[in-house]
């Protein structure tokens, strides 16, 4: 795995100082955590700087619904939702910038506008121009698996890993150097709920990929299965669980709705950790 990736602007973020929390911004209307409540830009650049007070060390941005079975909206409808999000916070912090969107268009103007990262949650394969994009700006690319529905009968491994190597396939032939390049499982994406918790219990077995691993179980309806909350808010102390199994087994970049709870958790995990740290 890479100690870091390089930023447009020639800055490092680097990731082998424990995971890092990616703050989650969606400015959509019909998120499945968040209700719409940040359906406003000044809404939602409040919300990322919130997110960054409490130690995010890159915001996502999102303006379209992207679990399964969501609502498409066009590139229009999808940058007029960013953009004015992205040159907000860019006019207001020097933290890093993600641009969630699958779609080559949203992704070209909100790295004009500021973005610095791109993550697609279709692995380049939905509009493959994406990594071309990213490549000409100098921007990393999150490649996620994902599925328009799920087989139980797959070798989870074998599908994630395949479609991976795919799309990293995609981006380094568009220019994308692998260093540039992470990759996410896409818990809660085309896959059962006993497959979102084998990936999180061996997602060690993805660094075969030679990639940073993200890992974005946070709120997801796997963890509400399991422990019977039905709310996705009410799923924090699941998600806290879950991303913290997956920082065990290698994830150097954690997607979260709650950065507070996640820097406390990530801290005594730490401190547990490293034998030689002193207490007040």
């Amino acid at each position: 795995m890479p100690p870091a990736l390089t930023l447009p602007d020639g800055r490092s973020l680097p990731l082998d100082g424990g995971p890092l929390l990616m703050g989650i911004v969606n400015v959509t209307p019909d998120s499945f955590s968040d209700g719409g409540q940040l359906g406003s830009a000044e809404a939602a650049v409040a919300h990322g700087l919130r997110l960054i007070a409490e130690g995010a060390a890159i915001v996502d941005i999102g303006g379209e619904l992207t679990r399964p079975g969501h609502a498409t909206v066009d590139a229009a409808t999808e940058l007029a939702r960013v953009l004015p999000v992205v040159a907000g916070l860019k006019a207001r912090t020097e933290i890093p910038i993600s641009i969630d969107t699958y779609k080559a268009e949203v992704a070209e103007a909100a790295l004009a506008a500021g973005a610095a990262i791109v993550n697609d949650v279709w692995g380049a394969r939905r509009d493959p121009r994406i990594a071309a994009v990213a490549a000409k700006a100098g921007a990393p690319l999150v490649l996620m698996h994902n599925r328009d529905a799920a087989d139980a009968s797959l070798d989870i491994f074998d599908e994630v890993i395949g479609f991976l190597e795919g799309s990293i396939a995609i981006a380094t032939a568009a220019g994308v150097p692998r260093r540039q390049i992470a990759v996410d499982p896409g818990i809660g994406f085309g896959k059962t709920p006993r497959q979102n918790l084998d990936l999180i219990r061996e997602l060690d077995r993805l660094s075969v990929l030679g990639c940073p691993i993200l890992l974005g179980a946070s709120r997801k309806s796997t963890l509400g299965l399991v422990t019977g909350r039905k709310v996705p808010a009410e799923r924090l102390a699941a998600t806290l669980s879950a991303h913290l199994y997956g920082a065990s087994r290698g994830a150097a970049i954690l997607r979260v709705h709650d950065v507070a709870p996640h820097v406390d958790a990530l801290r005594v995990w730490a401190a547990i950790a490293d034998e030689t740290k002193v207490i007040p």
